[in-house]
């Protein structure tokens, strides 16, 4: 009996969700053991479907170098730079297939052999093992076999998930000087699947929370989005606070910790306001929820004279380029939208202006953000948010195409580019065939 046949007889043990794992997955595994190479599933989605939820992402680890990886599997292309991977698509979805690595050992590269000196840390090939020791945390470095069932597990991993403990690699206090984002990646990690952190990771994530200002603002600003799209964001900020994170890395979003009743004003706020995010993948929806959460916090703490931070000053501007790591046109709808909350609430003067005027307010990029915040927020009456609504359906049909000659254009523009070099390969194919073709210049790599 394998072990996973095992963890599904005991109730006791985590059981892997067996019919749940996707087939494109399983296709890739099977063709790269056919050629007598081992690979598994591995990492996250080995944790949710032991955990009864359904993974988002497929990751696979096999003992075929990239190379060797592309010629079998069709559909698959060599990317990155500092970490060398293959990824195979399959219609919409992507797999990322990785060699099984090790650390980094000096000794294995002898100046006499290697005057270069060794090959980059995350290029360096190992066994399944090594490579399980080498990622972050116990219930992330599973392995499993979707062909013969087996359940690999190097680290304790198993009995981690038994327990619902997020248990670090190694020493905590090394690994997290390493990488800081990792910190980041508990706090979510445990909030997302309900765990409780390790007692001594928790001692070391908050002794090196400043570590964080070393990570470089765009994995902060990934990890931060993922923490606003968990079920409750508010409880991980405040475990973001109660380490330090969020004086280092966050600080405008600290001040509102700084009182109970400011606090106790934002989080009713935070609350209320999330319901004008409709699609968690639009960041301009997602980043206008907390600002505008932030900036109503403030107004309603305003002084007699009315003084408060507003969108335009220069100090939320630094916050959302510096500590929120926004893109400028992010940064441009967000102040847009909130700037239009007051237009929206004199819908009477509007409704004297005539159609030009009105259609012109909603052609404005931010009119969607601003409607659903205003409606969240209370600010408009029924029957002022169903004039708006009705205003815009009339005008959507000329909106929507003017965008999508917008987007053509851009798109045509990049393609006219000159191509750059070592973006890898295209797609070309099915499991088991091989694609010697040139990636498209306009498919991103990922370093």
């Amino acid at each position: 009996m394998t072990d996973t046949q095992q963890a599904q007889g005991q109730s006791n043990e985590p059981a892997l969700h067996i019919d749940w794992i996707d087939s494109h997955a399983v296709g890739i595994v099977k063709a790269l053991q056919k050629a007598g190479h081992t690979s598994y599933l591995v990492g996250g989605c080995v944790r949710d479907l032991l955990l009864g939820m359904h993974p988002k992402d497929y990751d696979i680890a096999t003992a075929a170098h990239p190379p060797q990886v592309k010629r079998l599997i069709h559909m698959a292309f060599i990317i990155g730079k500092r970490f060398r991977l293959v990824l195979v698509k399959r219609g919409d979805q992507q797999f990322e297939v990785a060699t099984f690595r090790k650390e980094l050992d000096l000794k294995e590269f002898p100046i006499e052999q290697f005057p270069d000196g060794p090959p980059p840390g995350d290029n360096i090939f190992g066994t399944p093992e090594e490579d399980a020791k080498r990622r972050d945390f116990t219930i992330n470095a599973m392995f499993y076999d979707p062909i013969s069932g087996d359940l690999i597990d190097y680290v304790g991993g198993k009995d981690d998930m038994a327990t619902h403990t997020l248990r670090m690699i190694g020493d905590p206090e090394k690994r997290l000087i390493e990488d800081p984002i990792r910190i980041l990646r508990a706090i979510r990690l445990t909030h997302k699947i309900g765990f409780m952190i390790e007692p001594s990771l928790r001692q070391a994530m908050a002794t090196h929370a400043s570590e964080l200002k070393k990570s470089v603002l765009p994995r902060r600003r990934e990890e931060l989005l993922k923490i606003l799209h968990l079920d409750d964001p508010m409880l991980a900020l405040v475990e973001c606070h109660d380490l330090g994170v969020l004086a280092q890395i966050f600080p405008s979003i600290e001040k509102m910790f700084e009182k109970p009743e400011r606090l106790e004003r934002f989080s009713i706020l935070f609350e209320s306001l999330r319901r004008s995010v409709t699609d968690q993948s639009n960041t301009v929806q997602v980043f206008a929820w907390l600002l505008m959460s932030i900036l109503e916090t403030w107004r309603e703490e305003a002084p007699e004279n009315g003084v408060w931070p507003k969108i335009d000053d220069n100090d939320f501007g630094q916050f959302m380029r510096d500590e929120l790591g926004m893109y400028k046109f992010e940064q441009s709808q967000v102040v847009d939208a909130i700037r239009q909350i007051g237009l929206l609430q004199r819908a009477d003067d509007y409704r004297k202006k005539g159609e030009r005027r009105q259609s012109n307010l909603v052609r404005k990029e931010g009119f969607q953000v601003a409607l659903s915040l205003a409606q969240a927020d209370y600010r408009l009456t029924p029957a002022d948010a169903a004039f708006w609504n009705e205003v815009f359906e009339k005008a959507r049909p000329e909106i929507e195409a003017q965008r999508t000659e917008r987007s053509q254009n851009r798109t045509a523009r990049r393609r006219r580019r000159p191509p750059k070099r070592g973006r890898g390969q295209p797609p070309d194919g099915n499991d088991g065939d091989s694609s010697q073709n040139e990636m498209p210049e306009d498919t991103p790599t990922i370093d």
